[in-house]
């Protein structure tokens, strides 16, 4: 009796939802490697998020953090002291941008350091050289938005919605672009976030595999986008001067020094750790490699649900609209 070929045994994991062992295709978000409990990291991340707003303290850390860097890193008191001329202007942009590294319209800026978890490893030198090259993707990709808004902003005066300091409805002008800006980038992000653990579909999967620089390119140009919608008083300060200059290169050149400061730290915590713990870390993610998969959707989903719940839902309970769990020292 002839014997029955045997079939291959089927995989138990859809195309584009695999497991470690299996990978169907890959992007820049997703390795191909989704995680066995994505239910459980998703879960976890959008409860980190939901968490921060809860206690975030927005005068804590505009004031207490912001200005105590900006006023040490100027040699002077920045808010409220004017603007004299065009060296201390960009001086100002660099420093507030830094002093604005974690405030609620800035820290989901670190998301950004979960797509680059489990980079090959080398040389500590070779690593770091290695690190350099995606955060310089991600810096142009910041100063290009950034500096081509600071430009309109220069040549379109102070007309804008963020001059806008009317309370119609409870909700000045300002405040409602901050709402709309943030909102659309945390959904984004939380899309991402979904797409790395293989739930849908990687909108950059394409554009990753045939320009593999080009995501970072996109995430820089997301952080640029920050500025769009930036209600730190600091910021403002300088989006006034840039306004009432009516110079497009100054307002450009400042708004792109805005961005480069608001990833310093971020820059500089990056480099440490693909420096110091790069091939630790590798080697981690490699007998693993949904490990890399988990860590990018938690940063962009902890990121993304932030935003959301922060700037869309958390607002409408300061003006006493609904009500939403925050703690009594963030009120």
């Amino acid at each position: 009796m002839a014997q029955t070929a045997q079939r291959p045994a089927a995989s138990p994991v859809r195309a584009g939802r695999t497991a470690d062992s299996g990978p169907a295709s890959s992007s820049f978000f997703f390795n191909g490697h989704a995680p066995r409990r994505r239910a459980l990291v998703g879960a976890v991340a959008a409860l980190f998020g939901f968490a921060l707003t809860v206690v975030w303290s927005a005068q804590f850390v505009d004031r207490t953090i912001g200005d105590n860097i900006a006023d040490s890193l100027l040699g002077h008191t920045a808010k409220g002291t004017p603007i004299a001329g065009v060296l201390a202007g960009l001086a100002f942009a660099l420093a507030t941008g830094v002093a604005g590294t974690f405030t609620a319209c800035n820290v989901a800026v670190f998301s950004a350091l979960a797509p680059l978890a489990g980079a090959p490893a080398a040389s500590r030198r070779g690593r770091m050289a290695a690190a350099l090259r995606p955060l310089s993707r991600l810096a142009l990709g910041a100063v290009v938005v950034s500096a081509v808004y600071g430009a309109v902003v220069s040549l379109a005066g102070t007309g804008m919605p963020q001059f806008d300091d009317s309370q119609g409805v409870g909700f000045s002008g300002r405040l409602v672009q901050a709402m709309v800006v943030y909102g659309l980038i945390g959904l984004l992000m939380t899309y991402l976030g979904l797409a790395a653990l293989g739930v849908v579909r990687d909108p950059l999967a394409r554009l990753s595999r045939r320009f593999p620089g080009a995501p970072m390119l996109v995430m820089g140009g997301l952080i640029g986008a920050f500025l769009i919608g930036r209600p730190f008083p600091l910021f403002r300060q300088l989006f006034r001067d840039a306004a009432e200059s009516h110079n497009p290169l100054y307002g450009a050149v400042a708004f792109g020094l805005q961005s480069i400061g608001n990833i310093t730290v971020m820059s500089v915590l990056f480099l440490l750790v693909a420096g110091l713990f790069g091939e630790r870390l590798h080697r981690w993610t490699a007998r693993r490699p949904s490990r890399a998969s988990a860590l990018t959707a938690a940063g962009f989903l902890a990121a993304g649900v932030f935003l959301v719940l922060y700037w869309d839902v958390r607002l409408l309970a300061v003006r006493e609209l609904i009500w939403y769990p925050m703690a009594p020292w963030a009120k």
